[in-house]
């Protein structure tokens, strides 16, 4: 009989907790079994000495293949889909906020954004209330309350990105922006750009958020400016 078949190493594992993640192995959302063992010096079989503690591991339930804990990081595909929703319609009312709602064209092309990011039942009453409620709120948006409940306004009213949105926009964004590729986080950004040009160029206040929103999504100031300048120079961006 081989020595490899005589002694060996056994791992007994325990299970400790349950839940679902995103599996490397099969490349989609499993169950999986969080697992710890303990190493066993085993002849012909029998378990003899201990070896020590073997895990954490989670264990996809479909696959059987072991992986560290920080495969957590990653985030499942139905937890990946609404953090982009939530990220599109994060930005979304902050150009608005930026911006105003004056214009029809502005305000279809902001519910079709954030119908298409998966919030397909949104209505352009449901984004002005909510508007609405953002000023009331912080108290820093008197133009774009007025906007939004039929009122007029002589300025964007917004101080340009700041405090109250730009935390927003970085709850949002940030934690979303590992999770994309270069070309994903530039198209958010584009969707974004498309909203603000509906009505004609960025206003600063609009240029502000989106370069805000850019920094939130780790791209690099000047591929921000380069992205800025072509979609305002693309009529595929210009309402």
């Amino acid at each position: 009989m081989r020595n490899g078949c005589v002694v060996g190493v056994r791992t007994s594992w325990r299970t400790v907790a349950d839940g679902e993640f995103f599996c490397p192995e099969c490349g989609g959302d499993r169950n999986y079994l969080r697992r710890t063992g303990r190493r066993r010096l085993t002849v012909l079989g029998i378990p003899v000495l201990a070896r020590g503690d073997a895990g954490p591991v989670l264990e996809c339930s479909a696959c059987r293949s072991h992986f560290g804990l920080d495969a957590l990081d990653h985030p499942t595909t139905v937890r990946l889909s609404t953090m982009l929703r939530d990220a599109v319609h994060t930005l979304t009312l902050a150009l608005l906020a930026a911006g105003g709602t004056a214009s029809r064209t502005v305000r279809d092309t902001a519910v079709a954004a954030v119908r298409a990011a998966g919030s397909a039942e949104c209505t352009e009453d449901q984004l002005l209330t909510l508007l609405a409620a953002l000023a009331a709120d912080t108290g820093r948006m008197t133009g774009t309350y007025e906007a939004a409940t039929g009122g007029h306004c002589g300025h964007q009213g917004l101080d340009p990105c700041g405090t109250a949105l730009a935390i927003e926009l970085h709850e949002a964004l940030e934690p979303l922006a590992p999770h994309l590729a270069p070309a994903g986080r530039e198209s958010l950004l584009l969707q974004g750009a498309r909203i603000a040009l509906a009505d004609g160029p960025c206003t600063p206040a609009e240029r502000e958020v989106l370069s805000t929103a850019g920094a939130a999504l780790t791209l690099d100031p000047d591929d921000i400016g380069r992205l800025l300048t072509a979609a305002a120079r693309s009529p595929r961006y210009r309402g």
